[in-house]
């Protein structure tokens, strides 16, 4: 089970998901209007690392967080 987690604007409460790479966490936000139009503008990092392949294997306990852009000055 891994943590998902949604971070700035995006309006979506964590969630817990039985999946073993992000092509699946893909698949499933897809589905879900409040996240998928983010989901192309979105950094991603696992443990609080970023990560650019949706291959990377996941275990038990890893954390992932969406992690939109955001305008700063």
């Amino acid at each position: 089970m891994v943590k998902v987690e949604f971070l700035g604007p995006i309006n979506k409460e964590s969630m817990n998901l039985d999946i073993s790479n992000l092509s699946q966490l893909s698949e499933i936000l897809k589905k879900d209007d409040e996240v998928s139009l983010w989901l192309e503008n979105c950094a991603v990092a696992i443990n609080d690392t970023l990560v650019s392949r949706k291959d990377i294997e996941l275990f038990s306990g890893d954390k992932i967080s969406l992690l939109p852009p955001v305008c700063g000055g």
